[in-house]
Order: structure tokens, then sequence, then C-alpha cells
């Protein structure tokens, strides 16, 4: 099936070039193969086994209507091609899904769609929140990250920690839907792991070879939402 051309200069998704050299290398291909399907089945006049080359070797960056074409010929999936999709725009394509099919799923109007893709500010409800985490088969981190809450979970997370983190099971409950026992359950061993760092009773003239206690403390805080979720998942941040 021919596909809409692919525009050159549109921004891809970041892209995984060992798998793209790994597949080509399975199906007994070679990049001038791999440029001939791509001009004619793809409608990539410039396509060039250099250019393939290119993105083999990380020199270039294939566009999002690229990646497509080209999974198409390796006989893969565009998520088989990329690297760990954090926008919403990269989930799409991961899943090999157009912009159109969102849009429709969500129930929103396609131009609403692509403006939210393009400035990662999601605007649905909790329904077409919903909807959407099923259509792109998103884990609740993923999910946080694509709808753009992130950001606003980290400084829950941080002043939950440095502060008195009771009060903020709530607030960091309203962004993740977890239940309310399971945040207890997370932001009380945070907190004391921060604490811990920021008390350590240090000999004196010692000097500790993971740093300053300031310098652990602002690490393990800059790495917050990572913690959180690791913390979530069973293990320890």
């Amino acid at each position: 099936m021919r596909r809409p051309p692919a525009l050159p200069n549109q921004p891809g998704p970041p892209f995984n070039a060992p798998a793209a050299r790994r597949l080509r290398a399975a199906l007994g291909m070679d990049p001038e193969h791999v440029a001939h399907h791509l001009r004619a089945s793809y409608g990539m006049p410039y396509a060039t086994p250099d250019l393939v080359l290119a993105w083999e070797r990380g020199a270039a960056l294939p566009s999002s209507p690229e990646l497509t074409a080209l999974s198409g010929v390796l006989w893969c999936s565009p998520g088989e091609l990329i690297g760990r999709p954090r926008t919403l725009r990269e989930h799409r394509i991961a899943r090999g899904l157009a912009p159109e099919d969102v849009a429709l799923a969500v129930g929103f109007e396609l131009l609403a769609y692509l403006a939210m893709e393009e400035d990662g500010q999601w605007q649905g409800t909790e329904r077409q929140s919903a909807v959407l985490a099923g259509t792109l088969r998103l884990s609740l981190p993923d999910f946080v990250t694509v709808t753009g809450k992130e950001e606003k979970l980290a400084d829950l997370l941080r002043s939950a920690v440095t502060t008195r983190w009771q009060a903020y099971v709530r607030p960091v409950g309203k962004l993740v839907p977890l239940d309310r026992r399971v945040l207890e359950n997370v932001l009380r061993p945070l907190y004391e792991d921060y604490q811990g760092r920021m008390t350590a009773t240090l000999t004196w003239g010692d000097i500790p070879a993971g740093g300053s206690a300031d310098d652990r403390g602002r690490d393990f805080l800059a790495g917050i939402v990572g913690h959180f979720w690791d913390t979530v998942a069973g293990g320890r941040p």
C-alpha cells in the first residue's frame, strides 16, 4: 500500500539507529534496496543509500513520515525504530497511528489535537484522558509525562519530602490516580530517605564519597520523579 509522501523537514521522534541496521540486516537488504523501496513505494525521490546509511549511523534523523515509511520497508512497527517515546507525538508515532485516528478516538477536532501535540499541553477531560491512555497504551508514568503533569508532580514531590509529606498525599493523588494508601506508602519512604541524606552526621573532617549532604540532597530532588515511580513499582528510591 502506498502511503503519503514523506516530508524531509518535519521533525521526527528519537531514532533507534542500531535497530534500523539490525532489522535491515535480518531481511538481507542493503542500503540500496531500502532506498529503492522508499522511492518506489513511499514517494521519497530524494532517498539514497547514503541517506539510509546516515540514519543508521546517527548522522541524520528521519522525520516522522520518513520513519513511518522506513518501518514499512523494514516490515516492523514504527515503535521498533524509535527510542523511548516521551511526547504525545512520539507515543502516537510509536503506535503507528495517524493524528486523525487519535483525534477521533478522544473526541477532538484534528487541528485542536495537533495543537496539543505541538505545545505539549494536554487539554482533555478525565474521560478523554482515559481514552487517550487506552488508545496509546500509556503506562501511568508515560501518561503523566504526556499530559504535561510531570513538572507539577515534581514540584509537589519536592515539597513533600522537604516539609510535611502527609499534606501532599491528596494533591499528588489528584495528578496520579493511585490509591491513598499506596501514595502514603510511597511518600513516607521518600521523605525519610531525603531527610536521612540531609541529617546524616559526619565525623569531623570526613568527606563522604558521595559528596556533601547538600549535594546528595540536591541530586535526590533532581531525580525525584524517577524515585517516586521506582517506589511505586515496589523498589527503593
